[in-house]
């Protein structure tokens, strides 16, 4: 793992979760397109002679976003997790081979993380709304409490089928499907050969290769400026993911209300900002970064301490932790 950790002076930032630092080689041939999908904007670049060729895997990139945006979002009526939403308390149903195989990896990232990390939070995280500034009461929140457990997701791998133990569970990928759709748009241009990209989905990026011949240059945001740049990582066929909680929130009489939230609790984890995690695998990258703003410096630490190849960045108002792989100059 190749990385570099510096503190470095604030930069714009654009209001993005990751800015890109790019050094441009003399005479690259980089390819790029970003479009707004998954609810967020997403970015690919390739490293090509052709333009032509480099066109046709943009394209194909963008389709494969558009691909698994339909079959696991929850805002979609048609998506194949909508209707296992809507149906999994009646019974098991069927479930795709790439869906069942992504259900699987969150049940185990689940269990890593003794359900810091839990796909049903949706059964109360569905009554927030931070666009209209919304969140739900108290009682709505521990009427539902109850149904969020990821235990209560019951996976059948020879028949390939999911059902809810109890009626009110509502699954929701958004910790780990952004991860999950970088990591397959890089191995789509991985197996068309591309040597060196970029692919980009909010808080999650996945890297192949270099940036020919030199490391990506990859900033975390600062979460206490959104025009600054916390540190720089350098980083070669890598993931890096961050989660904080100022991507989607509101302030309310001096609190904070954020998406992510707490399984145990139904309310936003309190005590961190962000966190990245760096690593080889973007789906475990996403989700590790939302399991590790859940439990908190310390425990998130020991955790990632304990995980070959993987290291983090947390940060709260007043401090920065980071793991042994990780030095500060």
């Amino acid at each position: 793992m190749h990385i570099v950790f510096c503190r470095i002076p604030s930069l714009a930032a654009h209001g993005l979760l990751l800015a890109i630092l790019i050094l441009q080689p003399a005479q690259a041939e980089w390819f790029s397109d970003q479009q707004e999908k998954m609810g967020t904007r997403v970015a690919v670049q390739v490293w090509l002679d052709d333009a032509e060729a480099a066109g046709e895997l943009l394209r194909a990139g963008m389709a494969e976003f558009d691909r698994i945006e339909a079959q696991m979002s929850t805002y979609i009526a048609s998506s194949e997790l909508s209707r296992i939403n809507r149906t999994a308390a009646d019974g098991p149903q069927p479930v795709s081979p790439e869906l069942f195989k992504l259900l699987q990896r969150a049940a185990e990232i689940a269990e890593l993380t003794d359900g810091a990390f839990d796909i049903s939070y949706d059964s109360v995280g569905r009554l927030y709304d931070f666009r209209a500034r919304r969140r739900p009461a108290a009682a709505d929140i521990e009427a539902r409490l109850a149904t969020i457990d990821y235990r209560h997701v019951l996976l059948d791998r020879e028949q390939q089928t999911i059902e809810f133990a109890v009626s009110g569970v509502r699954i929701n990928l958004g910790g780990i499907a952004k991860g999950y759709a970088v990591e397959r748009v890089i191995e789509l241009l991985a197996e068309a050969g591309v040597q060196h990209a970029l692919a980009n989905a909010g808080g999650d990026t996945r890297i192949l290769g270099d940036r020919v011949g030199k490391p990506w240059i990859v900033g975390v945001r600062d979460p206490n400026d959104a025009e600054a740049i916390f540190t720089r990582m350098a980083l070669e066929d890598e993931a890096i993911s961050t989660s904080g909680d100022y991507e989607r929130y509101f302030i309310e009489d001096g609190q904070r209300y954020h998406h992510i939230i707490s399984p145990a609790s139904g309310e936003p984890a309190a005590g961190v900002r962000s966190v990245s995690v760096i690593g080889p695998n973007a789906t475990v990258t996403d989700a590790l970064s939302t399991s590790v703003f859940v439990m908190g410096p310390q425990r998130g630490l020991e955790l990632i301490g304990k995980l070959v190849d993987y290291e983090a960045l947390v940060i709260t108002d007043t401090e920065y932790f980071y793991s042994e792989g990780l030095s500060p100059d």
